[in-house]
């Protein structure tokens, strides 16, 4: 007998993850300086297991949904959304998760709203309490944002006037806005791709990245998916231009996005138009737009030099770790290239993904959107810094492209490994904070399993 399951058991199911992980990040997450627990606090370890508790109830409302979703008759686009708006509503309001990069977003509007050079100086040069909340990792690094974002901060900073919970909920609301794109956009983007819009909605906005990094952390990454998507979406009908300025603004929030030009131009030429007509249309539209949106922010043109700015040094991406490895391994040998070791394995790593794209579009050019989205998941992973939510940029698109099960399976399990990766405080973990988390999952996979036991079992005066 299969377990029983349907959209509103998935959705409650959902809804109990996001809303414990959320009580459970009041005192385990990345909270503000002043209301810090001590890590081997009661508080902050029964939060650790209650946001773990959550996370894996979530994953498995997914998982769950997933079933649904491949059904003969999967639900409609519009039931999936609700489920979706169901499952962010519990981290509106619950403090910053996973990582404390919105604190470094709130600095830097502020340091735009102040006419600082935000791309020669860290937040450190801002001070006051703002400052105080930015991880001291990036205190003194410039902001490696595009001008169309930092313009939205400082939007933000002047209509919160500095206010740290006010900023905190407007920052979320920025990245919900982008979520919203996002996900308007999935099933159009499917439709032209010939895949199912239920399962694109599925694998690309309820993901549990999405709730976990976009929804609950609040990056930036919500905002550039969200006008990429939509840009694609103009460009797929008789608005090219329009397209092209949208995803040119999503390159002006990070700059991965930028690989969506291609993709405008190519939908161009198959729309009948002619490469040499796409190209300059799609150059001038891009070039305007920068123009126009750098000179709005007022931020200058130092976000091109902020393209290299320097990745943490602990990170694990793949040509960091073999760039430590081989640098260790130098540095046994008593050889002066150790230094260069990391940036060599950067730079690999970098004609790798460029030439990884190539060979992508060359073998996909019919398929547009799909192209895109293995170049930017090749991008995310031969880069020189990774994150959780780095995976999205390229499952986004391809959850709205590929018509294969097997690679929205694929997909799949690597989110489940990525959103198991990082502890709500967004800091390194010691071996205490594993054995919670650890604890915390271990207890979900406990009572799910007691659930799916009690639904198995025999109702007494009940056939079998």
């Amino acid at each position: 007998m299969a377990f029983p399951v349907d959209l509103r058991r998935c959705q409650i199911l959902g809804l109990a993850g996001t809303a414990c992980l959320a009580l459970g990040g009041e005192t385990a997450g990345a909270l503000p300086v002043a209301d810090l627990l001590h890590p081997a606090s009661v508080h902050a370890a029964l939060g650790l297991v209650g946001a773990y508790f959550g996370v894996v109830l979530l994953i498995a409302a997914w998982a769950l949904l997933g079933r649904v979703v491949r059904e003969p008759r999967p639900p409609a686009p519009r039931a999936l959304l609700l489920v979706l708006a169901a499952w962010a509503a519990p981290l509106l309001l619950a403090p910053p998760l996973f990582s404390r990069d919105v604190y470094s977003y709130l600095a830097q509007g502020a340091m735009v709203e102040a006419h600082m050079d935000v791309y020669a100086h860290g937040p450190s040069r801002l001070g006051g309490p703002l400052a105080d909340e930015v991880a001291p990792l990036w205190a003194h690094t410039g902001a490696p944002y595009g001008p169309v974002f930092l313009a939205v901060a400082a939007g933000l900073s002047g209509l919160t006037h500095g206010e740290l919970p006010a900023g905190l909920l407007g920052m979320r609301l920025v990245a919900l806005a982008g979520v919203a794109l996002m996900a308007a956009a999935l099933p159009r983007l499917a439709r032209h791709s010939g895949a199912d819009p239920s399962a694109a909605l599925w694998l690309g906005a309820l993901n549990p990245l999405v709730l976990l990094h976009l929804v609950a952390g609040a990056h930036n990454d919500a905002v550039m998916l969200g006008l990429l998507g939509v840009g694609l979406v103009a460009a797929l009908g008789r608005w090219p231009v329009l397209g092209a300025v949208l995803v040119t603004l999503a390159a002006l929030v990070k700059a991965p996005a930028v690989l969506g030009l291609a993709a405008v131009v190519v939908l161009q030429i198959r729309a009948g138009h002619s490469p040499a007509k796409a190209l300059v249309t799609t150059t001038a539209a891009a070039a305007a737009t920068t123009a126009a949106a750098t000179a709005a922010a007022g931020t200058g043109y130092g976000w091109v030099g902020a393209l290299d700015t320097p990745v943490s040094p602990g990170n694990w991406a793949l040509t960091t770790l073999l760039g430590r490895a081989t640098r260790a391994l130098l540095e046994h040998l008593g050889s002066d290239l150790a230094p260069l070791a990391v940036p060599a394995w950067h730079a690999l790593g970098i004609m790798a993904a460029v030439v990884a794209s190539v060979l992508i579009w060359l073998r996909l050019r019919p398929r547009p959107v799909y192209a895109l989205g293995l170049s930017l998941a090749a991008v995310a992973a031969l880069g020189p810094a990774i994150r959780p939510w780095y995976a999205l940029w390229g499952l986004f698109l391809i959850a709205a492209a590929t018509p294969s099960t097997s690679v929205r399976h694929r997909m799949a399990a690597v989110t489940g490994v990525l959103a198991l990766c990082v502890l709500p405080s967004g800091g390194p973990a010691d071996t205490g904070q594993l054995v919670l988390a650890v604890s915390g999952g271990a207890l979900a996979v406990v009572v799910l399993w007691q659930a799916h036991q009690a639904e198995l079992a025999p109702v007494p005066g009940r056939a079998a």
